[in-house]
Protein backbone atom coordinates (compact mmCIF):
# COMPACT_ATOMS: atom_id res chain seq x y z
CA UNK A 1 0.00 0.00 0.00
CA UNK A 2 1.47 3.31 -1.10
CA UNK A 3 0.70 6.36 1.03
CA UNK A 4 0.82 9.78 -0.55
CA UNK A 5 2.66 12.51 1.32
CA UNK A 6 0.23 14.89 3.03
CA UNK A 7 0.95 17.70 0.57
CA UNK A 8 -0.22 15.51 -2.36
CA UNK A 9 -3.40 14.18 -0.78
CA UNK A 10 -6.63 15.32 -2.36
CA UNK A 11 -8.60 15.57 0.88
CA UNK A 12 -7.54 18.65 2.77
CA UNK A 13 -10.72 19.09 4.81
CA UNK A 14 -10.12 19.43 8.54
CA UNK A 15 -12.72 19.65 11.27
CA UNK A 16 -12.37 22.83 13.28
CA UNK A 17 -13.49 23.05 16.90
CA UNK A 18 -16.32 25.34 15.79
CA UNK A 19 -17.83 22.51 13.71
CA UNK A 20 -18.31 20.41 16.83
CA UNK A 21 -20.77 22.98 18.17
CA UNK A 22 -22.87 23.84 15.14
CA UNK A 23 -26.55 24.01 16.08
CA UNK A 24 -28.38 21.99 13.47
CA UNK A 25 -32.01 22.51 12.49
CA UNK A 26 -34.04 20.05 14.55
CA UNK A 27 -37.48 18.99 15.75
CA UNK A 28 -38.86 16.89 18.59
CA UNK A 29 -40.89 13.90 17.34
CA UNK A 30 -42.22 11.23 19.73
CA UNK A 31 -39.77 12.32 22.41
CA UNK A 32 -36.79 12.07 20.07
CA UNK A 33 -34.78 15.01 18.79
CA UNK A 34 -34.41 14.63 15.02
CA UNK A 35 -31.68 16.61 13.26
CA UNK A 36 -32.10 18.04 9.77
CA UNK A 37 -28.53 18.69 8.63
CA UNK A 38 -27.61 20.84 5.67
CA UNK A 39 -24.97 19.59 3.26
CA UNK A 40 -22.43 21.80 5.03
CA UNK A 41 -23.37 20.36 8.43
CA UNK A 42 -23.12 16.79 7.09
CA UNK A 43 -19.73 17.31 5.44
CA UNK A 44 -17.47 16.88 8.51
CA UNK A 45 -19.13 13.54 9.28
CA UNK A 46 -19.16 12.34 5.68
CA UNK A 47 -15.55 13.38 5.21
CA UNK A 48 -14.47 11.26 8.17
CA UNK A 49 -16.56 8.32 6.92
CA UNK A 50 -14.92 8.53 3.47
CA UNK A 51 -11.52 8.51 5.14
CA UNK A 52 -12.54 5.47 7.21
CA UNK A 53 -13.66 3.68 4.04
CA UNK A 54 -10.16 4.17 2.65
CA UNK A 55 -8.61 2.89 5.87
CA UNK A 56 -10.80 -0.22 5.75
CA UNK A 57 -9.81 -0.85 2.12
CA UNK A 58 -6.18 -0.45 3.16
CA UNK A 59 -6.60 -2.95 5.99
CA UNK A 60 -8.28 -5.35 3.59
CA UNK A 61 -5.28 -5.11 1.25
CA UNK A 62 -2.84 -5.56 4.12
CA UNK A 63 -4.56 -8.78 5.17
CA UNK A 64 -4.64 -10.06 1.58
CA UNK A 65 -0.91 -9.33 1.30
CA UNK A 66 -0.12 -11.06 4.63
CA UNK A 67 1.46 -7.96 6.11
CA UNK A 68 2.98 -7.98 9.59
CA UNK A 69 0.22 -8.47 12.22
CA UNK A 70 1.21 -5.43 14.27
CA UNK A 71 0.83 -3.23 11.17
CA UNK A 72 -2.64 -4.68 10.59
CA UNK A 73 -3.58 -4.13 14.23
CA UNK A 74 -2.36 -0.53 14.12
CA UNK A 75 -4.50 0.07 11.04
CA UNK A 76 -7.51 -1.49 12.78
CA UNK A 77 -6.90 0.73 15.83
CA UNK A 78 -6.75 3.79 13.57
CA UNK A 79 -10.14 2.82 12.12
CA UNK A 80 -11.62 2.47 15.62
CA UNK A 81 -10.23 5.87 16.66
CA UNK A 82 -11.68 7.47 13.52
CA UNK A 83 -15.08 5.93 14.27
CA UNK A 84 -14.93 7.36 17.79
CA UNK A 85 -14.44 10.81 16.24
CA UNK A 86 -17.52 10.26 14.07
CA UNK A 87 -19.45 9.44 17.24
CA UNK A 88 -18.13 12.63 18.87
CA UNK A 89 -19.25 14.75 15.90
CA UNK A 90 -22.73 13.21 15.78
CA UNK A 91 -23.14 13.46 19.55
CA UNK A 92 -21.91 17.06 19.62
CA UNK A 93 -24.43 18.14 17.01
CA UNK A 94 -27.23 16.34 18.84
CA UNK A 95 -26.34 17.71 22.27
CA UNK A 96 -25.98 21.27 20.93
CA UNK A 97 -29.41 21.03 19.28
CA UNK A 98 -30.87 19.59 22.49
CA UNK A 99 -29.39 22.38 24.59
CA UNK A 100 -30.84 24.98 22.25
CA UNK A 101 -34.24 23.27 22.34
CA UNK A 102 -34.16 23.20 26.15
CA UNK A 103 -33.18 26.88 26.26
CA UNK A 104 -36.37 27.66 24.35
CA UNK A 105 -38.24 26.09 27.27
CA UNK A 106 -40.39 23.53 25.46
CA UNK A 107 -40.56 19.82 26.39
CA UNK A 108 -37.38 20.05 28.45
CA UNK A 109 -37.93 16.72 30.24
CA UNK A 110 -38.35 14.80 26.96
CA UNK A 111 -35.36 16.51 25.38
CA UNK A 112 -33.21 15.82 28.42
CA UNK A 113 -34.14 12.12 28.33
CA UNK A 114 -33.29 11.98 24.64
CA UNK A 115 -29.95 13.72 25.21
CA UNK A 116 -29.11 11.23 27.97
CA UNK A 117 -29.98 8.32 25.66
CA UNK A 118 -27.69 9.68 22.93
CA UNK A 119 -24.90 10.28 25.43
CA UNK A 120 -25.28 6.72 26.80
CA UNK A 121 -25.04 5.38 23.25
CA UNK A 122 -21.93 7.42 22.56
CA UNK A 123 -20.24 6.31 25.78
CA UNK A 124 -21.05 2.69 25.06
CA UNK A 125 -18.94 2.91 21.89
CA UNK A 126 -15.80 4.39 23.44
Amino acid sequence: MRVQPRAQRRDTYKVTPREYYVIVEHELVDGRLLLHRTATEREPILHRLRRIEGQVRGLHQMIEQDRYCLDEIQQANAICAAMREVIVLISSQHLAAGAEHMAQGSNTAKVLEDMKAVLRGALRQT
